[in-house]
């Protein structure tokens, strides 16, 4: 779709409800406030009963994230105040800085799909020829980095446990701030939740919780970006739209994960309007089959989606390595 005309689809849906907002504000952070409760009250008899809670928590906490994440686009709420206050304590929350986060989240509104912007707030990606081209350690980098286990369960304690923890050099005053208010907040409430439930407890059941959380919502991250038929191209041949429909997918979920993922899955039109807030995101899908006519995925394509690795430019498609040792023997045998 080329022209403007998608502007008017999405404009009745580029609105904030205070109601709305309020009220998942309400059972999401209120509903993880309980859950921590829960927490205490059950490692007082034993470990084991607050490890299934810990996890409950880790589930809630995604829906957590989409509130700050809804904030950071300044969607969340009218008042930029607002969207400010609660998004830097859902950051702390999420152990996610926010004035940081949004800064890079912001290069990857503007850059997803295009091969030549690659880098920042995505999964490291390579094309065919620039994995046949690399070195064999950057081969073996690549196929560690890309592994479901490294992106499920290393990558969300290295992200949120360290990365998001010191600002990269040269990150402006403000969002370097925010890092260390963010880090501040996580410290005082560690230091109480330590001498409440003692340090070893408290730091494994948070390290639980963050751990389901970033494992979730990483994988969600990935599913809706890294398909088969996903978009990218390079320079003029890039375009937003495009991107944005055809590159991000259309997760279809029950309706307890939707509630749970905080409507994440209307991926596409989120990326194709950031100003809408995540409870007007089904509307919109729901609006005009322009929003209809993408790629779709269930809870099972998401899974098979881990094995597709490279990009490959001839085709269009992201394909899995099977496919490119497949394709090379042909080669050889041609």
């Amino acid at each position: 779709m080329q022209s403007d005309s998608w502007k008017a689809l999405v404009a009745t849906y580029q609105k904030s409800s205070v109601a709305r907002a309020t009220w998942q504000l309400v059972n999401s952070i209120g509903s993880y406030v309980a859950i921590w409760c829960a927490i205490v009250w059950a490692s007082s008899y034993s470990l084991w009963l607050a490890l299934p809670f810990a996890a409950l928590a880790g589930v809630l906490l995604v829906r957590v994230f989409i509130i700050f994440h809804d904030c950071g686009h300044g969607s969340f709420f009218a008042s930029r105040r607002a969207n400010d206050v609660w998004g830097a304590i859902t950051g702390v929350l999420t152990w996610t800085p926010y004035r940081y986060w949004r800064a890079q989240h912001a290069t990857h509104h503007g850059t997803t799909g295009n091969l030549d912007k690659r880098g920042v707030g995505d999964f490291w990606t390579m094309t065919v020829n620039e994995y046949l081209a690399s070195s064999f350690w950057k081969r073996v980098a690549y196929r560690i980095v890309r592994s479901p286990i490294v992106i499920l369960f290393v990558a969300p304690l290295v992200m949120f446990g360290f990365e998001q923890r010191i600002p990269h050099k040269g990150t402006p005053a403000r969002e370097k701030a925010s890092v260390w208010w963010t880090n501040l907040g996580l410290l005082t409430i560690g230091a109480g939740m330590s001498a409440l439930l003692g340090v070893g407890t408290y730091l494994l059941l948070q390290a639980v919780v963050i751990a389901v959380a970033g494992a979730i919502g990483i994988w969600l991250f990935y599913l809706q970006h890294q398909f088969e038929d996903a978009y990218w191209e390079r320079g003029e041949d890039w375009n937003f739209v495009d991107a944005s429909l055809k590159g991000s997918a259309y997760l279809r979920l029950p309706a307890v994960l939707q509630w749970f993922t905080g409507n994440i899955g209307y991926h596409h039109v989120h990326h194709l309007s950031a100003r809408i807030p995540n409870y007007y995101l089904q509307a919109c899908h729901e609006s005009h089959p322009l929003f209809q006519q993408v790629s779709t995925t269930n809870l099972w394509g998401a899974v098979k989606a881990l094995g597709l690795k490279l990009w490959d430019e001839t085709d269009k498609k992201l394909i899995c390595f099977r496919r490119l040792r497949m394709r090379l023997r042909e080669r050889e045998f041609a």
